[in-house]
């Protein structure tokens, strides 16, 4: 387990589900796969460690747990203005998705 954090600085992250509106394999990248996520109340741009386990095409009209207010990233020279939030299983990744649909930028809480 990682070192415990304060109620209050979990407070901070603000998760949401988010809904998949483009997808695609980042180029020249083995694993990485760019994603276009409506959030409610904007689109964000979020870069995903998940190529080889999904593909781009079946990702599309998906909604999942996504944190939407981590600092900005570059990764392979795009910017990642979130991350997706997936159970690892060995090297496997499984992408957390609600069990009901419910609208883009409904809170997670």
């Amino acid at each position: 387990m990682k070192e415990a954090i304060t109620f209050k600085e979990f407070q901070r992250m603000d998760l949401r589900v988010g809904r998949v509106l483009e997808a695609k394999d980042v180029p020249n990248s083995r694993n990485l796969i760019l994603l276009k996520m409506d959030i409610g109340t904007e689109i964000k741009q979020m870069v995903a460690g998940i190529k080889g386990f999904y593909e781009p095409g079946d990702l599309i009209g998906k909604n999942m747990a996504v944190i939407v207010n981590l600092e900005a990233r570059r990764v392979m020279g795009l910017e990642s203005q979130g991350m997706i939030l997936a159970a690892v299983e060995g090297e496997k990744p499984i992408i957390l998705i609600p069990e009901k649909e419910v609208e883009p930028g409904t809170p997670i809480s």
